[in-house]
């Protein structure tokens, strides 16, 4: 019996602290990455505008090809919604709130907890040819899963994400 209540007490604890840290740990989030690539911004702008074409380029898409999609409304306008339900990456939408015509696409990305975050492609012109573009998300976690900031770095998958997006607009 006194094994038992050591077990149990030593379980308590090991659950507690990550709660007791939780309390601590930010709730507000800010990941980005900025790449050139070398086409014009409305060339770049007309591609990422499309939510469909992070199928291509997203790591988040390319991690789980076999997960299930579905889309409402006119891609590339605001409103478009696009859903997607996947083993690796779960359920979630991106829905198009803003569009600044060759300058900014903003999203409401619904993770299925906590309030949407918000997901942003801005993009500016360098040169005739050449267009840095910026892609990144701000947003709430909602206690305790703002426990896991303290172990994701997002900025890696916008990194890779966006070289992607380079090679393809090559």
């Amino acid at each position: 019996m006194k094994i038992l209540k050591k077990i149990l007490i030593g379980l308590a604890i090991l659950i507690a602290i990550p709660l007791i840290v939780a309390l601590f740990v930010p709730k507000d989030f800010a990941a980005k990455s900025e790449i050139i690539i070398n086409k014009p911004k409305q060339e770049v702008f007309n591609y990422v505008r499309m939510l469909k074409n992070q199928d291509h380029f997203g790591v988040w898409q390319l991690s789980d090809p076999q997960m299930k999609k579905s889309e409402q409304g006119t891609d590339g306008q605001v409103g478009f919604k696009y859903s997607w339900d996947g083993e690796k990456v779960g359920k979630g939408s991106q829905t198009i709130t803003r569009i600044v015509d060759g300058e900014t696409i903003e999203t409401s990305l619904d993770f299925g907890f906590g309030e949407p975050s918000k997901g942003y492609f801005t993009l500016k012109e360098i040169s005739p040819n050449q267009t840095a573009v910026t892609w990144g998300i701000t947003g709430k976690s909602p206690y305790p899963w703002n426990l896991m900031g303290l172990f994701m770095n997002m900025n890696k998958d916008f990194d890779q994400g966006l070289k992607n997006l380079k090679d393809i607009l090559k």
